[in-house]
């Protein structure tokens, strides 16, 4: 497969720590200009309930992601039952979502957008290693299923992204 024929699906998590850590666009703008790119490409897309996550704050991010062109996938009847597999395959999985905290609302439907378009998850999350841990995340999730996964970096890196310093 061509690396411009796969496509990978956003997590929350990459863009709010990027925009406000490694990324700002103040530093590194380029970033999300490339961003934009490979969502006018259709190689990368996130859904609809990662994109409420951030536009709920009113503030740059939320702004800047408003006038992306980014593609927001809204559910269907496929990513409702990839969502039923996702649940059926382990009952750990009902940890993927912090109800308690009212975080992490997006991480079972950026798994299933990704399973139903057949992308890469992109995201933040570590896996969780700890055999007695309660905690699940994303990569442990995507593993059960079969789905790839990358952090930010690994996922720079496959497309051949480089960014140039200079100084203002």
């Amino acid at each position: 497969m061509n690396i411009h024929d796969k496509k990978y699906c956003l997590d929350t998590n990459v863009l709010i720590q990027a925009w406000q850590k490694y990324y700002s666009p103040d530093i590194c703008p380029s970033y999300w200009v490339i961003l934009n790119s490979l969502g006018v490409d259709n190689i990368i897309f996130m859904p609809e309930q990662v994109y409420e996550e951030i536009v709920r704050t009113d503030d740059d991010l939320s702004k800047w992601l408003k006038s992306s062109q980014i593609p927001v996938k809204k559910m269907d009847e496929q990513v409702i039952e990839c969502l039923k597999d996702i649940y059926d395959a382990d009952p750990n999985h009902k940890y993927l979502v912090d109800n308690t905290k009212q975080r992490s609302l997006a991480d079972p439907w950026v798994i299933a957008h990704a399973m139903r378009e057949n992308a890469t998850v992109v995201t933040k999350e570590e896996k969780i290693t700890a055999v007695n841990s309660r905690k699940i995340r994303i990569p442990n999730v995507c593993e059960k299923m079969n789905v790839s996964w990358l952090n930010d970096f690994q996922f720079l890196m496959e497309l051949g992204v480089e960014f140039i310093c200079r100084r203002g």
